[in-house]
């Protein structure tokens, strides 16, 4: 079987946690953001210029030598000529030696001067050894104070990049930060837009269904107003019909009962007047017999006057029995019409009875499938399908039995699921009209 329409509230419970979330994310991102400390402004970045005059002066190591270290470098640096050598110093001798051999004398005054030579050779060797000493201090001590100087420069620029790197981590890190923030911000704000058209999208959509059903209720409404108003006005013109009928009947029977009575009363006044005049002529025949015969025997007038009102007699009992066979003829006419007259009206009373009970079975079995309508799911993808029910009630309302037919398998189910939901219906209270509406024959098609 297809499966049948979710229901409204679960796709806005959907809809709900959806927004919900987006906006716990949005909360969270905007509290971290609030909660961290700002970014530190840069620092500016100075660059000092330092002069060899602003250099701090190095110690230099104290000689036992007057000469500076520096005089003493500049004095060897400068120095072109060979180094003097100093005169062997003058060694008294006394006046009174002897004469010596010259040779020998001059012997030992080449090796005093050779000897006095090497001296002074190795005096100025120290001397340059300590000078090249002093000089290579100095260098030493000038290389390490430039060395210093550049470490500590170096030092500084290092400090100031790693100052420079630093601040540009944090400008860096917040500028990510305000990245994702906006980032948050915009996927927040794209989430609720679309939570928004999914919500207004739900809301057309449930407008729209509400607005079809208005529209259905509204033409089912206006269909049974106009069947109501269909019925009350045949029912206004068969009660018309029928008073004018009633009054047609009582116009005719009471004719009928007047003429009836001028009849018997003509027919009465004429026998009367008969009865009269024979009566009158038979005086007055007697009379004139009497006269005519005044002579004639007492016997024979006698007779005469007793045959007179024996006639006369006669006459009055033949109009008597006259008159009480026609009224009892009357009578019997009038009972007949009035028996009927009464099974007119009950025939008539029965009709209208019958027409009223078919009319509120009607009317039941309308409002019945109203409400079958009403409580009916109509499947997905079922538009245009029909299906025949076939539903037996009891007399509390209850569903006794309930036949669907349809091709659709879905159609049927859901038709009778609306049948059961339905349940109890309305019955109405007169028992005819209940009985007829136990048992009602509905079509229904998907829109």
């Amino acid at each position: 079987m297809k499966e049948f329409n979710k229901p409204p509230f679960q796709q806005k419970a959907i809809a709900i946690g959806f927004t919900v979330g987006v906006h716990v994310v949005a909360l969270v991102g905007l509290l971290f953001l609030g909660m961290s400390k700002p970014p530190e402004p840069p620092k500016q970045i100075k660059t000092v210029l330092i002069k060899p005059e602003d250099l701090k002066p190095v110690t230099r190591e104290e000689t036992p030598f007057e000469e500076t270290a520096h005089q003493n470098i500049a004095e060897e640096i400068t120095q072109e000529a060979e180094p003097s050598v100093e005169p062997a110093p003058a060694i008294p001798t006394p006046a009174a030696l002897p004469p010596v051999d010259h040779s020998k004398a001059e012997a030992q005054k080449a090796a005093a001067a050779a000897k006095a030579q090497e001296r002074a050779e190795q005096k100025a060797a120290e001397q340059a050894n300590r000078a090249e000493k002093q000089r290579q201090a100095t260098e030493a001590a000038q290389a390490k104070a430039q060395a210093d100087a550049k470490a500590a420069a170096q030092a500084k620029a290092e400090a100031s990049k790693a100052d420079a790197k630093a601040q540009q981590a944090a400008a860096a890190k917040a500028e990510a930060a305000r990245q994702k923030a906006e980032q948050a911000a915009a996927e927040a704000k794209a989430a609720q837009q679309k939570a928004n058209a999914l919500k207004k999208a739900e809301q057309l959509e449930k407008q729209k269904s509400l607005n079809a059903k208005a529209a259905a209720d509204a033409k089912a409404k206006a269909d049974a107003q106009a069947k109501a108003a269909e019925a009350k006005r045949k029912a206004e013109a068969d009660a018309k019909a029928k008073a004018a009928h009633d009054a047609k009947v009582k116009a005719d029977a009471a004719a009928k009962v007047n003429q009836d009575a001028k009849t018997k009363a003509a027919a009465d006044a004429k026998a009367k007047a008969d009865a009269q005049a024979k009566a009158t002529e038979a005086k007055r025949k007697a009379e004139a017999d009497a006269k005519a015969k005044a002579a004639h025997d007492a016997k024979a007038k006698a007779e005469a006057d007793a045959k007179a009102k024996a006639a006369h007699d006669a006459k009055a009992k033949a109009a008597a029995d006259a008159k009480a066979k026609a009224d009892a003829e009357a009578r019997e006419r009038a009972a007949e019409e009035a028996k009927a007259s009464s099974a007119r009206k009950a025939a008539e009373e029965a009709a209208t009875k019958k027409a009223e009970s078919k009319r509120i079975a009607s009317t039941a079995k309308r409002d019945f499938e109203n409400k079958i309508r009403r409580a009916w799911d109509t499947p997905s993808g079922s538009s245009g399908k029909t299906a025949t029910a076939r539903i037996q009630l009891n007399d509390d309302g209850s569903v006794r039995s309930a036949v669907v037919n349809s091709s659709d398998p879905d159609m049927r189910a859901s038709i009778e699921a609306a049948i059961r939901a339905a349940a109890p219906y309305p019955m109405p209270s007169d028992p005819e009209a209940r009985q007829q509406a136990r048992s009602l024959t509905s079509t229904f098609k998907a829109q």
